[in-house]
């Protein structure tokens, strides 16, 4: 799977994991020169709760476009620090 923003590929990996529809990249396959942390947070019931990072490329911001979750509940402990995208972020087979 690839996600990719502006022509970038933010992130790369055959590992993601599906969750609700969404795919989780292992930390290590994120390029994070494009990420940068964001003070926005949601809760999830289940997983519990999410950071954002903003998605940068050539100048253009897409805030809040990526997230992850730093603690998540024992039941969502396999996407720990794992980053999922949207906002226009490209997610596709890669």
């Amino acid at each position: 799977m690839k996600a990719i923003w502006n022509d970038k590929v933010i992130a790369e990996s055959n590992e993601t994991i599906s969750v609700e529809g969404n795919e989780y990249f292992p930390p290590e396959s994120v390029n994070r020169e494009y990420l940068h942390e964001s003070d926005h947070h949601t809760t999830c019931p289940w997983k519990g709760k999410a950071s954002y990072y903003h998605v940068s490329v050539g100048g253009e911001l897409n805030e809040n476009a990526a997230w992850y979750y730093p603690n998540p509940s024992k039941a969502a402990s396999k996407i720990k620090d794992y980053v999922a995208f949207w906002k226009g972020v490209e997610v596709k087979e890669g």
